[in-house]
């Protein structure tokens, strides 16, 4: 009997349809009476636990004036609370052979912890202390202040590309808050107080506002007995109002900006077009965004920019294209190419937009669309085996306003896109009426971007 020859692609379709029922079995997830979600992960492989707890509440959601609270709020929770003193929480975890570690974005601000999996309850009650009682001293939030300040000093006014990139943002966004950098704005950090911070944790860091994951060696009955014994008796902020942005007005001109800076070493130019997020029950625009980015720049050596500009005319020194749909609202597609030497920064934005006319023209090569759907399905499956991106994914996903059936459907929506998908997604988002366009270049470097129309 002769057998059918499987390429690679089908192979590794049929490992993905294989592999995804088979985590969505392990995935539980609850709802406590105070509105706590609450999502359970099992990996029995390891006997490792990591808990992580997501507030839906990040820089987004400030009120103008007062940027980086949010990030603020994340350093002064690991002060003390009436249980615990300032900086117990991570001295227990490290002296138990874990880790821990927060962090905090447009949406969300996130609190996490690894460690073995039978110490997860002396993890949860002490994560379940701190979304209620912490206590800030007049010393503690002022202290705190300045480490915020120091660290934009350190990772954004030190780097010019950091600098680009802030500028960049807030010319995308002509009214939205994703605009405002998640540190802050320097003069409004300067002016952040105890009261501020208090006053935003009253108001998200609430069960209700929260949302629960639990990954690794435990069992959706362990967890949901723990949680219930913790979280369960923390009051919810009554009348929580859901979020409410202002939202961008339609963008009718595209923005042009140069940034130049003695410091940088390597200019480049950017383009950054507004583009739509993953919806809920709706993830199919996203997905075509997901592979077009990977068509055009995922793969310097195979990507249409990569071949044409970095092996074809060799203007490049590299090239690449972005999208990441995780948002509440609009977010971006974004462009780069870096020039090789003796080639001006014009040249390289023109051959950048030469390479993207072409490929509207001529579309998706069939072979290499076949190559990047097999590479991003099994992408996807690697990312099942570690066991904190997978709570990452469902943490980040649930307190972005989508739902446990949205993560699991995200990699069906990846392999249900077609060459036509792709290319009316291009079509959409190339709009540079939506777009901003950046030269990063040396001080002494001449001239700024020249007009152009379209």
């Amino acid at each position: 009997m002769i057998r059918p020859f499987l390429t690679l692609g089908a192979l590794v379709a049929l490992g993905l349809a294989a592999a995804f029922p088979a985590i969505a079995e392990t995935v539980t997830d609850f709802t406590l009476p105070n509105g706590l979600e609450a999502v359970v992960i099992e990996d029995h492989r390891a006997p490792v636990v990591v808990q992580m707890v997501w507030y839906k509440a990040g820089s987004a959601d400030e009120a103008r004036g007062k940027s980086g609270v949010a990030h603020f709020l994340e350093h002064l929770m690991f002060k003390g609370t009436d249980d615990l003193a300032p900086g117990e929480l991570s001295k227990v975890v490290e002296a138990n052979g874990g880790s821990d570690n927060a962090f905090t974005s447009y949406d969300y601000t996130a609190y996490y912890q690894r460690i073995s999996a039978d110490r997860l309850e002396l993890v949860m009650r002490m994560e379940a202390d701190r979304m209620r009682d912490l206590i800030l001293s007049q010393d503690d939030w002022q202290t705190e202040r300045e480490v915020i300040i120091e660290e934009r000093n350190q990772r954004t006014d030190s780097d010019p590309a950091a600098i680009f990139g802030e500028q960049r943002r807030a010319a995308q966004y002509l009214n939205h808050p994703y605009g405002t950098p998640v540190i802050g704005w320097r003069h409004e950090m300067e002016q952040l107080t105890r009261e501020d911070a208090l006053a935003w944790y009253r108001r998200y860091y609430a069960p209700n506002n929260a949302v629960l994951v639990v990954a690794g060696d435990v069992s959706p009955d362990q967890v949901k007995a723990l949680a219930e014994k913790y979280y369960g008796p923390l009051a919810p902020t009554p009348d929580l109002a859901p979020r409410q942005r202002v939202q961008e007005p339609p963008q009718l001109a595209e923005r042009r900006m140069t940034f130049a800076d003695a410091r940088v070493a390597r200019p480049y130019v950017s383009r950054s077009y507004l583009a739509p997020e993953r919806d809920p029950g709706d993830q199919a625009r996203a997905a075509a965004l997901t592979v077009l980015a990977e068509v055009l720049g995922g793969n310097g050596a195979t990507s249409v920019l990569g071949k044409a500009l970095m092996f074809g005319t060799q203007k490049a020194l590299y090239v690449g294209a972005s999208y990441d749909g995780m948002a509440i609202d609009d977010t971006t597609f974004s462009l780069i190419i870096v020039p090789a030497d003796g080639v001006s920064m014009q040249e390289a934005e023109d051959a950048l937009d030469a390479t993207l006319a072409k490929f509207m023209t001529e579309g998706v090569d069939p072979a290499q669309f076949a190559r990047i759907k097999t590479q991003i399905t099994a992408g996807e499956i690697y990312a099942l085996d570690q066991v904190q991106g997978l709570a990452q994914r469902y943490g980040e996903a649930l307190a972005s306003g989508l739902s446990v059936a949205d993560v699991q459907d995200w990699p069906k929506a990846l392999t249900a896109v077609t060459e036509a998908d792709v290319m009316a997604a291009a079509k959409d988002v190339f709009d540079r009426r939506r777009a901003v366009t950046g030269w990063l270049t040396h001080a002494d470097a001449p001239s700024e971007p020249t007009e152009v129309t379209q």
